[in-house]
């Protein structure tokens, strides 16, 4: 039978009549000693029974804190750095152009950069001995995605070396993502549990997908370009939110990097790729109440929808649209404009949200 917590009042109900039926009928009236001492032993009975039932959700990983979801992740998760549990934070690293005024000028081991607040170093001794930009491996010293920057972003020396013009030039700063949240570790354990290794079928491929750093969504086709091959496509939602997660070519080129080391050898040929944009735009007509709160409401409820249900090759169907659009907070009413189906172009195409049209 289900397990149910008593309230604090119970608790005490239950005590007395302990208390009660122990001492042969004992009556407990006023704030006399027995009273005073049974109800203090329920308020300790009701702070165990709380703390059992708080152990009891830690014990599964579907409803763990950070601290034990931690312990489950380290249990049953290897990541592609050869770590367990929760993949940490990483440094971002790449090249900048620096330039010299001076022959010979040296650029040593461990010299810093700055960009705002994040601060770059130096890892190969660099010697310049022309007045064009030489390449210079640099990288942050703090983890996380800020250290990421586009190409042509200035960095600064710190104290420039000797003969060093002090700003420098990105050609490529990668690599660089958070510490992975509470939500997708628990993704990564459950189909762990769920769906255990099988040296190469389709969730294995996902799942390894999944241990490379700043990977959230993967989703695998075998035999897709032929019998024999996997098509593996991945998504790295909180690294590229601002491009609807989808991923770089150095993305694509270290995913492919760590499972070509598990992956089994007879695999004809293997493709780590990003899915295809299939860009859905969204009519609604006599929205009520038309609001700001309420467009910002529908917007992230359409948002939610396509994260949890899109999926490349997936048909996004009015239906669910509807849905999302009426489950937003505030909704009164509206209506959609088309009711057509959003069928994929090919099975690598993806949906992802375009414009949301208001029609009065």
């Amino acid at each position: 039978m289900p397990w149910n917590t008593p309230t604090l009042k119970q608790t005490r109900v239950l005590v007395r009549d302990e208390v009660t039926s122990a001492l042969s009928g004992a009556i407990l009236i006023g704030n006399n000693v027995l009273r005073v001492m049974s109800d203090t032993q329920a308020g300790l009975c009701h702070l165990v029974l709380r703390f059992i039932e708080w152990v009891s959700r830690m014990l599964m990983p579907d409803t763990a804190e950070s601290e034990w979801l931690d312990r489950h992740g380290d249990i049953w998760l290897v990541n592609a750095d050869g770590t367990v549990g929760r993949k940490v934070a990483t440094l971002a690293q790449g090249t900048v152009n620096a330039t010299a005024t001076r022959f010979g000028a040296v650029i040593p081991v461990g010299a810093r950069l700055l960009f705002s607040e994040q601060e770059f170093e130096v890892l190969e001794q660099v010697t310049i001995y022309d007045s064009a930009p030489t390449p210079v491996t640099v990288r942050a010293l703090d983890p996380g995605s800020a250290g990421n920057l586009p190409a042509g972003t200035n960095l600064n020396f710190i104290n420039p070396p000797f003969g060093v013009d002090a700003s420098t030039e990105v050609l490529l700063l990668e690599g660089g993502t958070e510490t992975e949240s509470d939500d997708n570790l628990r993704i990564r354990v459950l189909e762990r549990i769920r769906q255990p290794p099988q040296g190469g079928a389709a969730h294995d491929y996902v799942r390894w997908a999944k241990a490379v750093p700043g990977v959230t969504r993967a989703w695998c086709a075998p035999n897709e370009m032929g019998m024999g091959t996997v098509t593996v496509r991945v998504l790295l939602d909180d690294l590229r939110a601002d491009d609807d997660g989808w991923p770089t070519e150095q993305d694509l080129q270290r995913d492919t990097a760590y499972i070509d080391t598990v992956r089994p050898v007879a695999v004809k040929d293997f493709w780590v790729l990003a899915p295809v944009k299939h860009t859905i735009d969204v009519f609604i007509r006599d929205l009520q109440p038309d609001t700001p709160d309420v467009r910002a409401a529908i917007e992230q409820s359409l948002h939610d929808l396509l994260f949890a249900l899109a999926a490349p090759g997936q048909t996004i169907f009015a239906a669910w649209k509807y849905t999302a659009v009426m489950n937003a907070p505030g909704v009164v009413s509206f209506s959609l404009v088309t009711t057509t189906d959003d069928v994929m172009e090919s099975m690598g195409h993806m949906a992802v949200l375009g414009d949301i049209v208001y029609v009065s």
